[in-house]
């Protein structure tokens, strides 16, 4: 019996330089991964994102009008977004 096209296993070759593979495999090392499991998570993830991003999407004008009302005229901020935006990014620390 044969499996579904989207269940069967396909090669994908890359070339990569040394110090790449070496920082990926460090990477793959600290998840517990392999290479080829970090790796085809960080591309679909990103392939996501790509798709994503480029999403198009189209409203009627009054849901236009209030999107727009909302940016326009932000809501006013809170004592959480004040702490929120004082905390420093993990790679700032």
């Amino acid at each position: 019996m044969r499996q579904p096209e989207d269940r069967q296993a396909v090669s994908i070759n890359i070339r990569a330089k040394a110090r790449q593979r070496d920082l990926i495999d460090q990477a793959a090392y600290r998840l517990g991964r392999s290479r080829s499991d970090f790796m085809l998570e960080a591309a679909c993830r990103e392939a996501e994102e790509v798709l994503l991003d480029r999403a198009f999407f189209t409203v009627d004008a009054s849901t236009f009008a209030e999107f727009q009302k909302l940016l326009d005229d932000p809501l006013p901020p809170t004592d959480k977004l004040r702490r929120l935006l004082k905390t420093k990014a993990p790679w700032e620390e």
